[in-house]
């Protein structure tokens, strides 16, 4: 079994921080302003990220606004072509998972551009019951719906003109990262799975960040019920998840993981799609689910990054050793990042990409 563990030294960035829900935060080193957020109403595709496209041009990155059912739920979704894109030719295709509360326009939208300028058609796609995808109630945030959601994906793009279903692969941000190992187990179609600052939700909402909250795992569920209950008889649905923070009240959490999320999704890389919040009743589906559980059934080769300096990379280093049914794994640690700033900061950016391209590449190879 060939297991590579790698710190690529890379200069740190002063005052940076980590996260699965918001972004750039307060006191951010002039450094890592090189790299401004779009603002959504200026771009016609409302992408968020730097250097996001805003018109399709011969002989560059397209993409392509797309609109499909699963399970009689509308599903929009953005697919990239590479420069070059031949619809009469066969292409290596990657599936993109965004993070907890994040939407295709934001870091999967930036990653996702970024591969399809390597070569490869990618398609990433707002979460069923979130985003712009039909669903309610508003931001149910199940497992096994964001796990059907890739599913999804992969059914939609396997039609799309130039797509090699030989070739295709799989890579999820945060909580995206944890679905994509869950979907992995089962779905063949997928040849090679990756993740960046994994993000095991199901361990998290029951344990809490970094298992702070393992006192109060059955109070957390008697609310859950009770909310469950709520809903059932017709009763106001009840959220979790969501508060309107000061800039001052953001930089007093206590983790690097939520400050710097709150400034992303919230300030920096805002879009009227993302939101942290989600059903109180989700919990009772997320508290009795784990990423790693049968974590094995992976077969295929798997590449998971994290940030060196993540709060949250425990969950990848917890993740790694117990995917013992594949033969080709790597654990790459980008080090000085962060959780949210493995979203945006380009340097970081850059290094995940430079282990993303050759695994792709090598395992979605046209044989």
């Amino acid at each position: 079994m060939a297991i590579e563990i790698i710190d690529t030294r890379r200069r740190d960035f002063l005052g940076a921080g980590a996260l699965v829900i918001s972004g750039a935060m307060l006191g951010v080193s002039a450094m890592t302003t090189t790299a401004a957020a779009a603002d959504y109403k200026q771009n016609p595709f409302t992408l968020v990220y730097d250097g996001a496209i805003t018109r399709n041009e011969t002989g560059k990155v397209n993409i392509h606004p797309m609109n499909y059912k699963l399970n009689g739920l509308d599903i929009v979704a953005n697919v990239y072509t590479p420069p070059g894109y031949d619809p009469a030719k066969k292409h290596p295709t990657i599936v993109l998972a965004h993070p907890n509360g994040g939407v295709k326009e934001q870091t999967t939208g930036l990653y996702a551009q970024r591969l399809a300028e390597r070569g490869f058609i990618t398609i990433t796609a707002d979460a069923a019951y979130q985003g712009g995808s039909g669903g309610e109630p508003r931001n149910t945030d199940k497992p096994q719906f964001r796990i059907e959601d890739i599913h999804g994906m992969a059914d939609f793009i396997s039609r799309f003109p130039g797509v090699d279903t030989a070739r295709l692969g799989l890579f999820g941000i945060c909580g995206g990262g944890g679905y994509s190992l869950a979907a992995a187990k089962t779905d063949k179609r997928l040849k090679a799975v990756a993740t960046l600052s994994m993000f095991n939700s199901g361990r998290v909402r029951r344990n809490g960040f970094q298992d702070s909250q393992m006192e109060t795992i059955q109070q957390r569920l008697q609310q859950a019920s009770a909310a469950r209950a709520q809903e059932a008889a017709g009763g106001e649905i009840l959220y979790s998840g969501d508060a309107n923070l000061t800039d001052a009240q953001i930089d007093a959490l206590p983790f690097d993981l939520y400050r710097q999320g709150y400034h992303y999704y919230w300030r920096t890389h805002a879009h009227p799609g993302s939101t942290f919040r989600y059903t109180t009743s989700s919990l009772m589906d997320l508290m009795r689910w784990d990423a790693t559980g049968e974590i094995a059934l992976i077969d295929v080769p798997l590449l998971m990054i994290a940030g060196s300096e993540a709060d949250t990379l425990y969950l990848t280093e917890d993740a790694f050793p117990k995917a013992t049914g594949t033969r080709d794994k790597e654990l790459f640690k980008i080090e000085g990042a962060k959780h949210i700033e493995t979203y945006w900061v380009p340097e970081y950016v850059e290094a995940a990409l430079s282990r993303l391209k050759p695994f792709f590449d090598r395992h979605l190879a046209s044989t």
